[in-house]
């Protein structure tokens, strides 16, 4: 009978966005003629591994925040004299709009793992693109603010905890700007085959968390301020 897989003269092409598969080598039949659903899988259950342990690197990261919050509201409520001197608080008005940017761009995402799995690229692309561009107005409004605030990293308990829990997301955001921005120009590659998306997954889930997170945050820190 003719094979209906890959030719073997034509070359596989690698998914630019999901986990990488030749296809002609999970297509190829073994000795009893089932190597095709062996194959298959074994790459699910590869995926599925990742997954895994992507998500327990997620619970890893959520036990540090955990642990930063938890003692920055020690500290916070049982500091005699919680601000520096000469600091009456923190203004809330531009990090609340950055806080309404970085979480809407949640919703964005989803929007481009929704295209992705409808096999829209282009649609794609520029809500992923748009995701980029509202994590990047985050970062640059949270760097403002850090050069015009009236207090710094030696500026006691409370200078040191605003700038290492700030500082830390701050560095989330950036990672997850980078992921997005390595995906997208892997997207750009001709001769695209459109993936499972495993990948997209993974990016998307850590940008939900870094939302989650700042949430969190920002309720600590600039809804909850002690005179």
């Amino acid at each position: 009978m003719t094979s209906l897989s890959q030719p073997a003269g034509t070359p596989a092409v690698p998914s630019p966005i999901g986990p990488e598969q030749d296809p002609g080598a999970s297509a190829s039949p073994g000795h009893d003629g089932h190597g095709s659903g062996h194959g298959h899988n074994a790459h699910g259950a590869h995926a599925d591994h990742t997954m895994t342990g992507f998500v327990i690197f997620l619970a890893s990261e959520s036990l540090i925040f955990l642990a930063l919050f938890v003692g920055y509201a020690v500290f916070k409520s049982s500091s005699p004299l919680w601000l520096p001197a000469g600091v009456e608080g923190l203004e809330v008005r531009e990090p609340l709009i950055n806080t309404v940017v970085l979480v809407s761009s949640s919703l964005v995402i989803w929007l481009a793992e929704r295209a992705l799995h409808r096999q829209r690229l282009g649609e794609f692309r520029a809500w992923w693109l748009l995701t980029m561009a509202m994590g990047t107005y985050f970062v640059v409004g949270q760097a403002i603010e850090w050069q015009h605030l009236p207090f710094g990293l030696a500026s006691g308990v409370f200078g040191a905890s605003f700038y290492l829990l700030t500082g830390f997301h701050g560095l989330h955001v950036v990672t997850g700007l980078a992921l997005m921005a390595l995906f997208l120009v892997r997207s750009l590659r001709p001769g695209l085959v459109l993936p499972e998306g495993k990948g997209v997954i993974a990016v998307s889930l850590f940008w939900h968390f870094v939302d989650v997170i700042w949430v969190v945050l920002f309720v600590l820190t600039y809804v909850w301020q002690r005179r």
